[in-house]
């Protein structure tokens, strides 16, 4: 299918993919990928199609299972309670495979980027003292606990000592699922 380039604005130049495929873990899934041949834009995004029980995945952290395998769908919420972090999904929230290491990269990542953008010192000196615990955990030196909780069921954590627990109505409620909903009233 051809559609309009929301970036150059040529007409029917941007080429638009879509294919179902069957992923483990992820179940049926629809990959899309659009490209615009006239400016080169391209977007990329992956959807769950199967809606899955929902799901809560904790795992106690340490130096010797930081390459446990990490499943994270766009919908699903990631945090490390000890240290006050969490990541929750939002509109252009995107899936990813990784493993602990990687998940607790990622909040160093985010904690950096959001150091670089507060101006006050208290902020910078409390970001500073999170990327200190964050490297602790990686050198084995604190323990933390990294949860996904999924509303959709389609994220996990695969580790022998990972537990697996489904989610309350309660904590779905509390939950963002990172998608547009409309209710009519």
């Amino acid at each position: 299918m051809k559609i309009d380039c929301p970036v150059c604005r040529c007409k029917n130049s941007m080429v638009v993919i879509t294919e179902a495929e069957n992923i483990p873990y992820f179940g049926e899934i629809m990959e899309s990928t659009a490209k615009c041949h006239k400016c080169g834009y391209k977007h990329s995004d992956i959807m769950c199609l199967e809606q899955k029980e929902p799901v809560k995945y904790s795992l106690k952290v340490d130096k010797s299972n930081l390459n446990a395998r990490v499943i994270r769908s766009q919908s699903a919420t990631i945090s490390i309670p000890e240290l006050g972090l969490k990541v929750e999904p939002g509109p252009r929230s995107q899936g990813y495979v990784s493993n602990i290491e990687g998940v607790i990269n990622r909040f160093h990542d985010a904690v950096k980027t959001a150091m670089n953008l507060v101006d006050d010192e208290q902020s910078k000196k409390n970001a500073l003292d999170l990327l200190e615990e964050i490297e602790k955990i990686k050198t084995g030196e604190i323990t933390v606990t990294v949860v996904i909780e999924d509303p959709f069921g389609h994220s996990m954590i695969i580790h022998e000592d990972a537990s697996k627990r489904g989610l309350s109505l309660e904590e779905i409620n509390n939950l963002k699922t990172g998608f547009t909903v409309f209710e009519n009233e």
